[in-house]
């Protein structure tokens, strides 16, 4: 099943530029996947939604991603926390069903995870979780890479409770975008994805109602379903992404050869065996990944149990995918010529998107540590 016709990413494809050239927030593609119901792509049909697996959704991104990148990773995050809500439904868990109900009415969900200098991600934070009478929290930092942040409409967050009896504890939550105390800085001026406009999110006692107070979790490594939720939705869509955008530089490659000429040979490049072996090593490497992403998404949908490996799949996966599409950018870039040196091409504009790859959690370091804790057991010297 699909939801993006052939029609809507040629519109999207064509603003991409733009919006890149401009550091603008893609608002034009973002109104019209809201009126494809694209934001409730992963919602259950009985809750409003499309009910697309999430290896349909996978396809689906990876297409968007095609045609624009960076439009591709700022709706990722929204469709991740679909993902997260639907993933924890299906396993019996309804703690985030009203993320699934409100994104189907129209609400835009982003990620307020990230901050700067904190390599512990999801099992450490510093920003203050601060408990109120009642149940709610109030909420002190400052988050960076709010993709989004010009029109997200409910923000998920989380921080550290070191006062209350049971403390330490790392709380998540959801707020809505009237809070008081929520300022979105104008610091987005990066060489790539510029159209996610993921600017930093600064929370000055920004109050989650207890009723939107989903976990309370000790700090470190936890086997509760949302933390394994959001691995899974994050690193299977990261990776859908930038799927994509390898697929678009190979086809960007596949063509650059068939036009250039050879002043040597009068010949097109296609017909030069160095450029056939580049454009054919990029295309081994891009096919060896759907198979890896179709079995592990397939897998969160078969409700499939892969025991205490889920962890080093799926950082295997983004990490595997994320790396091959910069090599697949190089290797296009290298067919391609100094034309994808200009910052009218749109090669070149890959190549700057494709970097942020390595800024996505798992990071190198944290990729490699969950493997080998996986194979090897944990360090405990």
């Amino acid at each position: 099943m699909t939801i993006l016709d052939d029609a809507l990413l040629a519109r999207i494809h064509d603003r991409a530029a733009g919006y890149d050239r401009d550091n603008r927030f893609f608002s034009e593609d973002l109104a019209e996947l809201r009126a494809a119901g694209y934001l409730a792509a992963h919602v259950p049909v009985e809750l409003g939604g499309a009910g697309l697996t999430l290896v349909e959704l996978a396809h689906e991104q990876a297409r968007l991603a095609k045609a624009a990148p960076a439009t591709a990773l700022a709706v990722n995050m929204h469709l991740v926390w679909t993902g997260i809500a639907k993933t924890l439904r299906d396993r019996g868990d309804d703690s985030l069903e009203f993320v699934l109900t409100e994104a189907a009415a129209g609400e835009l969900f982003a990620f307020a995870i990230s901050e700067a200098g904190n390599d512990l991600v999801l099992f450490g934070s510093t920003t203050d979780a601060r408990p109120l009478p009642g149940g709610g929290y109030a909420f002190t930092g400052t988050k960076i890479f709010t993709s989004l942040s010009p029109a997200w409409t409910r923000l998920g967050l989380f921080g550290l409770d070191t006062i209350s009896d049971d403390a330490p504890k790392l709380v998540h939550a959801f707020v809505t975008r009237d809070a008081a105390g929520i300022t979105i800085l104008d610091d987005w001026d990066t060489i790539g994805m510029r159209a996610s406009q993921s600017n930093s999110t600064r929370l000055d006692g920004v109050v989650a109602a207890a009723d939107r107070i989903v976990r309370r979790l000790p700090p470190g490594p936890n086997a509760d379903p949302l933390i394994f939720a959001i691995f899974a939705n994050f690193e299977i869509l990261v990776s859908a992404v930038y799927l994509g955008i390898g697929e678009r530089a190979l086809e960007l490659a596949v063509s650059a050869a068939q036009s250039r000429v050879s002043a040597r040979t009068g010949t097109t490049k296609d017909r030069d065996p160095a450029t056939r072996w580049k454009i054919a090593d990029a295309a081994l490497a891009q096919d060896a990944l759907w198979p890896q992403l179709e079995s592990l998404a397939g897998d969160i949908d078969a409700l499939a149990d892969r025991g205490d490996q889920w962890f080093r799949a799926l950082v295997g996966l983004k990490w595997r995918t994320t790396r091959n599409a910069r090599y697949v950018v190089d290797q296009a870039v290298s067919v391609a010529g100094g034309a994808a040196f200009s910052t009218s091409s749109e090669l070149g504009r890959l190549y700057r998107d494709v970097l942020a790859g390595g800024f996505h959690p798992s990071n190198d370091d944290s990729v490699h540590a969950t493997v080998a804790n996986a194979i090897l057991g944990p360090d405990t010297d």
